[in-house]
């Protein structure tokens, strides 16, 4: 580790469970910002701040969010003046995930019944069968 407040990306990788080319791909989607130092800057030197951008971002693709998403959420907390219009976009940007995800639980437990249907009538075919 690089100090206390500062993470190599071998320390976030590990931390978060990713792959180093994972946290590449989220610092080219402008998700992290490390410092750069050494020859040509090839050495990437995170900050607390880019640590939470790491978790938040982790956190809103468990809730399903693109990363664009994410990144418009996460930026909106950059400017902490009035926390009153990020919550309101993040519950909207909830709000639409719930639907989604109640839509595919509703076509799931439609195919569910259909496949337990199936499943009866072939049942009870075979006990005819069996007669």
């Amino acid at each position: 580790m690089a100090t206390a407040s500062q993470y190599t990306i071998r320390d976030l990788a590990k931390e978060f469970d990713l792959t180093t080319r994972a946290i590449r791909f989220y610092e080219d989607m402008g998700l992290l910002d490390p410092k750069r130092e050494g020859p040509g800057g090839r050495n990437r030197i995170y900050t607390a701040r880019d640590r939470t951008r790491l978790k938040l971002t982790l956190r809103a693709k468990r809730l399903g969010l693109s990363l664009t998403e994410a990144k418009d959420l996460i930026d909106m907390y950059d400017s902490p003046r009035d926390t009153g219009p990020q919550l309101r976009k993040f519950l909207l940007v909830l709000a639409d995930h719930k639907r989604q995800i109640e839509e595919q639980l509703a076509d799931l437990q439609a195919n569910l019944d259909e496949l337990k249907s199936h499943e009866k009538e072939a049942k009870a075919l075979l006990a005819k069968l069996a007669a």
